[in-house]
C-alpha cells in the first residue's frame, strides 16, 4: 500500500467500499486513463455517462494518492486569489478560470448527492484564519478581490473568528459559504463506485509501465495487460511513477502531514468549531484543523513524516494543539499520516498535451478536491469531442520546472525549521 495509507483516520473511517481487479489481457476503449485519484476518477465517471467506453487504471487502490490523504476542504478557487490568477493566465483566462472553480463546490456535492457517496459531506463552509494581526492584510486583500468578482465571502473580525474557531489563537478570518469538507477517501471511493456502476472498466493494482502512440491509438502497457484507446489522460499529479514513454512533469513535492484525536466530548465539541467549519491559516508554514463526523479533531501542517525529522513535526504538533485548544492538552493522537502535494512554481494547475489525443494533468498545489474534479470532468470532454475550448486553463505542449527536487527539499527544511525553533500557528 502507497506509503502506509493505512495510517490515516480516512482509510479507518472510510464508509464507501469498493474493489476492482487487476488488469489481465487487453481492454479496448475510447478513452484510457491512468490514474484513479479525484481527477481520474471523475473523468472515467463523466465519460462514461456520457456514453464513452472506458478503461481506467490505478496503481494502487482508488484515493491511495493525494486524494486519500487530503484534508478533506472541498474549496472554491484556487490557493491564488483572483487577481494574481489574472496575472499569470491574462484577464480573459483567468477570469474564466476562477468563475468555473467558484462553482467546483456545487459540482463535488451535487455529485455527493446524485450518486448518494457515504463521505460525510458538510456544507457549512470553511475560515481562512489570520494566525496573527499581521495575517489580516492578507484576508482583507483577498476579501477584496474575491468579492470583486462576485463570490459571498465574508470578512470576519476577531472576536467573531475566536467565536467561530473556538480558540483565542486566531485574529480573524475569511469565511467562504460556498465550500464544506468531506472524507476525502471515501469521496474518491465513491467516483469509483459510480464511474462503475455507468459501465466504466476499472482496474486497481495496475501501473502503467510503458505507452507509445501507434497509429491512432495510445497502446498502454502494464505488467499483466495492455489498453488500446484514441485518447488518453494521465491523472496521477504528485504520485506519477516513471513508465516508459512518459516524460514524468516536473513538480515540486511538498508534503503535508495530519494527525487526528479520539472523539471528543459533546461539551468540547460545543465549544471547538460548533459550525462546523473547515479550517486552515495565513502562516508562511501553513497549518489546518477540522472536525470529522464522529467529532475527531484532524489537525495538520507542511512537513514530511518520513526522515529523521519527523519528531519535530510531531511535537511541534502537539503544542500547538495544547496551544489552540488548551482542554485538549492531554488528549491522544490516534491517527498520524502524510501525503504529497505536487505543486507548480505558479500555484496554478497544468494540463500538458503532448499530442492532441492526450493531456497530463498536475499541480492542484493543495487544491485537490473540487478542482480535480472539474479537470477531469473538463479534460474527458474535450477528449471525447475533440475541442479544447472548454478546458479551464489553455494546454501546454511542453513543461519544465528547473530544480524541482530542491525546491521540495526548500520547503521541507523551512517546514522542519520553523517547527523546531518557532511556537507559530
Amino acid at each position: 500500500m502507497t506509503e502506509d495509507l493505512d495510517k490515516s483516520l480516512w482509510y479507518h473511517s472510510c464508509a464507501e467500499s469498493v474493489t476492482a481487479p487487476s488488469l489481465m489481457g487487453e481492454v479496448v476503449a475510447d478513452l484510457a486513463i491512468i490514474g484513479g485519484g479525484f481527477t481520474g476518477l471523475s473523468a472515467a465517471l463523466h465519460a462514461a455517462e456520457a456514453g464513452a467506453t472506458v478503461c481506467l487504471i490505478e496503481a494502487d487502490t482508488f484515493g491511495a494518492g493525494g486524494s486519500g490523504r487530503n484534508v478533506g476542504l472541498a474549496n472554491a478557487g484556487l490557493w491564488l486569489p483572483p487577481e494574481d490568477i489574472n496575472g499569470h493566465l491574462g484577464a480573459r483566462v483567468g477570469s474564466r478560470l476562477s468563475g468555473l472553480l467558484a462553482n467546483g463546490p456545487n459540482m463535488v456535492f451535487d455529485l455527493i448527492d446524485k450518486h448518494q457517496i457515504a463521505c460525510e459531506p458538510v456544507r457549512n463552509g470553511t475560515l481562512h484564519c489570520a494566525h496573527a494581526p499581521s495575517g489580516m492584510k492578507d484576508l482583507k486583500r483577498r476579501h477584496a478581490q474575491m468579492t470583486a468578482i462576485g463570490a459571498p465571502v465574508e470578512l470576519l473580525d476577531r472576536d467573531a473568528a475566536v467565536a467561530r474557531v473556538g480558540s483565542d489563537q486566531v485574529h480573524g478570518a475569511l469565511f467562504d459559504p460556498r465550500a464544506g469538507t468531506i472524507q476525502p477517501l471515501a469521496y474518491a471511493k465513491g467516483l469509483a463506485r459510480a464511474a462503475l456502476a455507468q459501465g466504466a472498466n476499472l482496474f486497481e493494482n495496475t501501473p502503467a509501465t510503458s505507452l507509445e502512440r501507434a497509429g491512432d491509438r495510445w497502446i498502454i502497457e502494464t505488467p499483466q495487460g495492455r489498453i488500446s484507446a484514441p485518447a488518453m489522460i494521465v491523472a496521477t499529479g504528485g504520485y506519477t511513477r516513471k513508465m516508459a514513454g512518459l516524460d514524468t512533469p516536473k513538480v515540486v513535492p511538498v508534503h503535508y502531514f495530519q494527525s487526528a484525536t479520539a472523539p471528543l466530548s459533546q461539551e468540547q465539541r460545543s465549544k471547538i468549531l460548533p459550525g462546523l467549519e473547515g479550517c486552515w491559516d495565513t502562516a508562511l508554514v501553513m497549518s489546518s484543523w477540522r472536525l470529522d463526523q464522529a467529532g475527531r479533531l484532524i489537525i495538520g501542517a507542511m512537513g514530511e513524516l518520513g526522515h529523521i525529522g519527523s519528531f519535530v513535526h510531531q511535537g511541534w504538533l502537539q503544542r500547538k494543539l495544547a496551544r489552540m485548544f488548551p482542554e485538549l492538552a492531554d488528549v491522544s493522537l490516534e491517527h498520524t499520516w502524510h501525503g504529497r502535494i505536487a505543486m507548480t512554481v505558479e500555484h496554478l494547475p497544468k494540463i500538458l498535451q503532448p499530442d492532441p489525443s492526450a493531456m497530463v494533468c498536475f499541480g492542484y498545489s493543495g487544491r485537490g478536491i473540487a478542482p480535480g474534479t472539474l479537470f477531469g470532468k473538463h479534460m474527458a470532454e474535450a477528449l471525447l469531442t475533440g475541442g479544447t475550448d472548454g478546458l479551464p486553463v489553455p494546454p501546454v505542449t511542453s513543461h519544465s520546472l528547473p530544480f524541482a527536487g530542491l525546491r521540495g527539499g526548500y520547503y521541507e527544511t523551512g517546514a522542519t525549521l520553523m517547527h523546531l525553533v518557532k511556537d507559530q500557528l
